[in-house]
């Protein structure tokens, strides 16, 4: 791999890790499938991160296409999208995104409870609208280069694959990281997304009116 596709994989592997954050699923992933057996949240974690990597590749290779058909630029797609992570990064740092995510699947469990690979846990967990807006910002900025999507599609691959390992291991991974521990690294996570955030704004409005 040359430095530049190394460099391209590694930017997009960082930011997908920021937005989905795959340590604070643990918690949410054992309120989600609480009552079920080892086995069955064995079935429940493959099936969501399946979900969840389809549906970031379709984003990634299709994402562009869509946005032309409907006529929305890319700078345009940026400042949204910046926007919308710069809100989520928010909801991180003041601390309710957590409970707000434990509340959605403890609900889900109760009224879908036979589908929550699906809702909540691949999306908006693990392939939520920051995972969703982040993969099509990156695939905008590959222009279609062949060499800078397959960095892009290693880099969700990446990503997925921690999820999957943190959700097996999620009990595990609760106990070691602690309850301060999870809050004071959702605060740090959520300081460098609105910095990306305000980064994809910026260069959005730099293409916009360029």
């Amino acid at each position: 791999m040359e430095a530049a596709d190394f460099g391209e994989l590694a930017a997009a592997f960082v930011t997908l890790l920021v937005v989905v954050e795959p340590l604070g699923l643990a918690p949410i992933f054992l309120a989600a499938t609480a009552g079920h057996a080892r086995a069955a949240r064995s079935g429940i974690a493959a099936r969501a991160c399946v979900y969840a990597f389809f549906i970031l590749i379709g984003a990634a290779l299709g994402g562009e296409a869509l946005l032309r058909a409907i006529g929305i630029t890319i700078p345009a797609f940026r400042i949204a999208g910046g926007l919308l992570l710069f809100s989520i990064a928010s909801e991180m740092v003041l601390g309710v995104r957590i409970g707000r995510d434990a509340r959605t699947a403890a609900q889900a469990v109760g009224e879908n409870g036979g589908h929550i690979a699906a809702f909540p846990l691949a999306i908006p967990l693990m392939a939520g609208p920051g995972a969703i807006t982040a993969t099509l910002l990156i695939a905008g900025e590959a222009h279609g280069d062949p060499a800078r999507l397959a960095a892009l599609i290693g880099a969700i691959l990446a990503v997925i694959l921690i999820c999957w390992a943190v959700c097996r291991l999620a009990t595990r991974v609760e106990r070691l990281v602690g309850a301060s521990a999870s809050i004071v690294m959702e605060k740090l996570i959520g300081v460098l997304l609105a910095s990306l955030a305000v980064q994809y704004v910026m260069d959005g409005a730099r293409g916009a009116f360029a």
